[in-house]
C-alpha cells in the first residue's frame, strides 16, 4: 500500500530526517514515535503530499506521489488518504456533520448514513448539528478523526490522534482504527508521543535523524 524509499527533508540545509525507508501494507497498523522535533508531523506531510520531501520516493500502491501534477495529488489525497491533523482543521462555519462530510462532498459521493454512523463510532452521536466552537478540543479531535475515516480510505495518517482525549475517549479511538485495519483492511500509519497508543499497533518504530528503527 505505501512504500517510502531513502526518503529525506531539509529545512535550510539542515537534515529533518534522511533515510527514511518504510513498507506498509493493507490491513497493518504501525506506529512510529520520536523525540520532539524529530519530523514526525513532517514526514506524514510528506506522504500526503501536503510538503515536498528533497530526497527519495513515496509509492502509493506502486504509484509515486510527487511526480504527480498539484491537481492529481489532491485527487488521490481525497480517494486514498484519511489524514488525522495533530490541529485538527475543522472549519468553524461548519457543523460537526458537515465537517466530516466533506470527504465524501469532494467525490460528489454525499452519504448522510455514513456521516451519522461514524460520529456514533466516535462517540458523537447525535452532535451532528453543533457548531465547533460549542465543542470541547477532546470533541473537535473526534471530529477530525470521523472525517479521516468517513469515505473509508485505504491509508489512514494519524498525527497524534489521541493527544487531547482523555483514557477512556483515547482507547475508543485507538479500538476504531484498529477496528477499520482489520474488518476494511485499511493501511494505518499512526505517529504519537504516546507509547501505549502505539502498542496497539502491529508494529512500532522509531523516527531518528538517520531513519526509522524497528522497536
Amino acid at each position: 500500500m505505501l512504500e517510502l524509499r531513502a526518503l529525506a527533508k531539509r529545512y535550510g540545509g539542515t537534515p529533518v530526517f534522511e533515510g527514511v525507508d518504510l513498507d506498509l501494507a493493507a490491513g497493518e497498523f504501525v506506529a512510529i514515535v520520536g523525540e520532539s522535533g524529530v519530523g514526525k508531523s513532517t514526514l506524514l506531510n510528506c506522504i500526503a503530499a501536503l510538503d515536498t520531501p528533497d530526497a527519495g520516493q513515496v509509492l502509493l500502491d506502486g504509484t509515486p506521489m510527487h511526480p504527480l501534477p498539484e491537481a492529481q495529488q489532491a485527487l488521490r489525497r481525497r480517494r486514498e488518504l484519511g489524514f488525522v491533523f495533530q490541529a485538527f482543521h475543522v472549519l468553524p462555519h461548519l457543523s460537526v456533520a458537515q465537517n466530516v462530510a466533506l470527504p465524501l462532498l469532494l467525490q460528489q459521493r454525499p452519504d448522510d448514513a455514513a456521516v451519522e454512523t461514524v460520529l456514533a463510532e466516535v462517540g458523537l452521536g447525535g452532535l451532528g448539528t453543533r457548531m465547533p466552537q460549542t465543542l470541547s478540543g477532546g470533541q473537535l479531535q473526534r471530529v477530525a478523526i470521523a472525517r479521516a475515516l468517513v469515505h473509508a480510505p485505504s491509508l489512514v495518517l494519524a498525527d497524534e490522534p489521541t493527544g487531547n482525549l482523555d483514557a477512556g475517549n483515547a482507547e475508543r479511538v485507538l479500538d476504531l482504527l484498529v477496528q477499520r485495519v482489520r474488518a476494511r483492511h485499511t493501511a494505518c500509519l499512526l505517529v504519537t508521543h504516546s507509547r501505549t497508543a502505539a502498542a496497539r499497533a502491529d508494529r512500532v518504530m522509531e523516527l531518528r535523524p538517520d531513519g526509522l528503527v524497528a522497536l
